[in-house]
Formats: C-alpha cells, structure tokens, sequence
C-alpha cells in the first residue's frame, strides 16, 4: 500500500469516526445542526467512497458483452450516491423547517470542540505528509478537510448563540439557519457529482487543449496524414482516443495498418491511462 493510500485511509477512517461521533452527539444533545454537519462530513467523504468502490469495480476486465470494459460503472455508482446525498440534504431542510425549536445541551458545545481540534490536525497531518511525499492529491485534500470544519465552527457558535436566547429571542432560531446552511452545502455537494457524472456517462469527452496538443503533436510524427478530428472520452479510470485521419490515397494498406499500430503505441506509452485506441482512416487524393 502506497503512502498516499495508507494516508487517506486514515483520514477516512478517522473522518468517519468523527461523523458518526456528530450524528449521534447532535442526536442526544438535541442539534440539528450538529447532525447535519456530520451528514455534511460523510457526504463529502462520499467522493473517495465513489474512487475506491467505483475504480475497484470498473478495472475489472473486458469481456464479450463489454468490449471497452466496465469503466462506467464508477460513475453509476457515482449517480446513486448523488442521489442519495440530495435526498439527505433536502429531508434535512424540510425536517428542520417542520419542527420544533429546541435548546441544545451545553455538552454539545464540548463534542463541536473536540471535532473542531481534530480536524485541524487530521488536516495537518495529511498536508505534512503530502508535502513529505510532494503529493498534490493529498496537500489538497488536507486543505479540503481544513475547510470542512468551517462547519463545525458554524455548529459551535449557533449553540453559543441559542443560549443566549433568553435575552434575544430570535437567538432560538440560530440551530435552524446553521442547519439549513449545512444542509444547502450537502444538496450542493450531491448536485455537483450528479451533474459531473451525468455528462461523463453520455459520453463527455475530455477538454484539455495542452494534451490534445501533445496527443497530436504525436500523430503528426508519422508522415503522410492529416488529423480531421480527434475526441477523449473518459471510460472511468482509462481514456478512449477516438481519431479520424486521412492519408494518402496511394498507401497500400499494410503500410496505413502500421502507421496506426506505431501511433496506438506512442500514444499508449505517452499516457498510460489511454487503453483503448479507435482510429478511422479516410483516404485523400494527394500524392
């Protein structure tokens, strides 16, 4: 197990902790909103559920019925979880609306707290460690989780707030605009998976000017031909290249066969995540 997996297994491991440790705090204590922000906290680790569970599933082989592999069915799985996440965030809003105001327990603030501290250095340890390994993925995921207890901090101080309700009484509403805030970024996060993934399952093809370039720049070394048009499209952890070409009318067909073999190759060795080629070779008149 790499170093960048064991890490974001214990941040899963521990964020999950942390959540569950919310969820039931903010049930026995009576917040909402510490409730929503433990859903909020799982709904955000749903997208490294999706890589692990979706990226296990799609590299499974190609068959007969599947001649490009099962690579989609990472963002199917992706879609159900959307799904679900925006029926949480919305049940969260509608239930807070319709029902009754409560004071939450003063422990709670000590449970928000404790959440609070853990996520900052959960996220310091990821960010020391992705910098330790030069690691993009993991440097941004600990600022991720930095982020995520912006939450928490909401909670802690709508508690304080509600508390004082007894001088200001609008004060008693503080748990229901920390929730239903909480409860906006949950339908957000699901909404952005589900609209990523939506495009990616119709067959989004991938808009990267630099690397169509340089997967150009790679096809133009072979002599006598010309690119018409050329698509990426993602097929969950692999790429499909899909390309029309034409090449001189006067190649014999052995000769055109072998041009698109050695392009297949240099493409395939330029990024590893190409693993299926398509090209349609179209004639020309030119000598």
């Amino acid at each position: 197990m790499s170093a960048v997996t064991k890490t974001m297994v214990v941040s899963m491991i521990v964020n999950v902790f942390l959540s569950l440790i919310k969820i039931i705090s903010g049930i026995l204590g009576s917040c909402n909103s510490l409730i929503a922000d433990g859903i909020h906290s799982i709904s955000d680790l749903s997208t490294d559920i999706i890589a692990i569970i979706g990226n296990k599933l799609s590299l499974k082989p190609a068959d007969n019925k599947h001649p490009y592999g099962h690579g989609k069915i990472e963002y199917l799985t992706s879609l159900i979880i959307s799904i679900v996440i925006l029926f949480l965030g919305f049940s969260i809003i509608y239930n807070t609306i319709n029902r009754q105001t409560v004071i939450p327990k003063v422990w709670v603030l000590i449970v928000s707290f404790i959440t609070i501290i853990s996520k900052y250095f959960l996220s310091s340890f990821i960010i020391k460690q992705g910098k330790r390994i030069n690691s993009t993925i993991l440097i941004a995921s600990g600022y991720e989780s930095r982020s995520d207890a912006v939450g928490s901090i909401g909670v802690f101080l709508s508690v304080i707030v509600m508390h004082l309700s007894s001088y200001i009484n609008i004060f008693k509403y503080a748990d229901k605009v920390a929730t239903i805030i909480i409860a906006i970024l949950i339908i957000k996060t699901g909404f952005n998976i589900l609209k990523e993934n939506i495009g990616l399952l119709l067959g989004e093809q991938l808009i990267d000017e630099d690397y169509l370039q340089k997967i150009k720049n790679i096809i133009y070394e072979e002599e006598d031909l010309k690119i018409k048009n050329i698509h990426i499209l993602r097929n969950g952890p692999y790429n499909h290249l899909v390309a029309t070409i034409t090449m001189n009318n006067f190649m014999s067909l052995e000769e055109a066969h072998d041009k698109i073999d050695l392009i297949e190759l240099k493409v395939k060795e330029y990024d590893e995540k190409i693993k299926y080629v398509t090209i349609h070779v179209v004639p020309t008149i030119d000598k």
